[in-house]
């Protein structure tokens, strides 16, 4: 059963019910706040459940009929209609990370949605309903929901790992806002870890000379071909690669413009 982070979160027990009416407790088995979504698991009997039919989002379009499912206000079993309002909308988790390619739609989401399916006209899902702009906490004609294609992604991954495995380069970064206030427009490199793909690939952390200076390490300017000067637009390039792949990372070293292959590595 997949839902929302932020529905269970902090909950000491979850109980699932069914459309029967029978109430099932549910054991966690993974979550990726990042993307306020988690997995649940109930045991009955396979006939007891009819799994939903599983759609793709890559080819929705602006205008687009859509249906949405949940538990407004207490009520379960709700539909409501609207359209895809717009797409590739980008919000935040409760885990304050960016979410990409978010589905912004018009059918009335309130609280007690969340968690819910988005369905397409055919009854296939295309997101989960996550969020709603409102000052008032209700339903204001704009609700978000994470699209079925990151669903898809995740998903196995929790499954199997509890967590997502993600891809990275093998560094420790100096915080944002240090480099902001040193003028410094990039990530700069604090430190490399042992044997990790920036290490292989030559990139230099901060280091301590023997006066005791502290000279800057590398200076990632670009990872194949978007700039990054954020730490979040730096994990936003991860989200579209995975372990083992190689990925070109521009730096400044020094006053040398450098371009070097990282083959990225599972990291925490």
């Amino acid at each position: 059963i997949v839902t929302n982070f932020h529905v269970v979160y902090g909950a000491n027990s979850v109980t699932v019910t069914l459309a029967d009416r029978t109430e099932h407790k549910a054991t966690l088995i993974g979550a990726d706040p990042d993307h306020d979504v988690v997995v649940l698991q109930i045991r009955v009997p396979e006939e007891a459940l009819s799994p939903i039919t599983v759609g793709s989002s890559h080819d929705l379009h602006v205008g687009q009929k859509v249906l949405a499912i949940g538990n407004p206000f207490g009520l379960d079993h709700t539909l409501t209609t609207g359209v895809v309002s717009a797409l590739g909308r980008t919000i935040k988790s409760l885990s304050d990370r960016t979410i990409e390619g978010v589905i912004q739609t018009d059918a009335a989401i309130n609280p007690g949605n969340s968690g819910g399916p988005l369905l397409d006209s055919a009854g296939r899902l295309i997101g989960v309903n996550t969020q709603i702009v409102s000052p008032s906490g209700a339903f204001a004609g704009i609700g978000f929901a994470v699209p079925v294609d990151t669903i898809n992604r995740i998903v196995p991954e929790l499954i199997k790992y509890g967590k997502l495995i993600r891809p990275g380069l093998g560094i420790s970064l100096v915080p944002d806002a240090m480099a902001k206030r040193w003028g410094i427009k990039g990530l700069i490199i604090g430190k490399v870890s042992r044997g990790s793909g920036a290490e292989r690939a030559g990139l230099k952390g901060a280091r301590e000379t023997l006066t005791g200076r502290v000279e800057l390490g590398d200076i990632i300017t670009a990872v194949d071909g978007k700039p990054v000067g954020t730490q979040d637009e730096l994990m936003d390039v991860m989200e579209h690669h995975k372990v083992n792949d190689q990925v070109m990372v521009e730096i400044l070293r020094g006053t040398h413009q450098e371009r070097v292959s990282v083959t990225l590595q599972a990291v925490n």
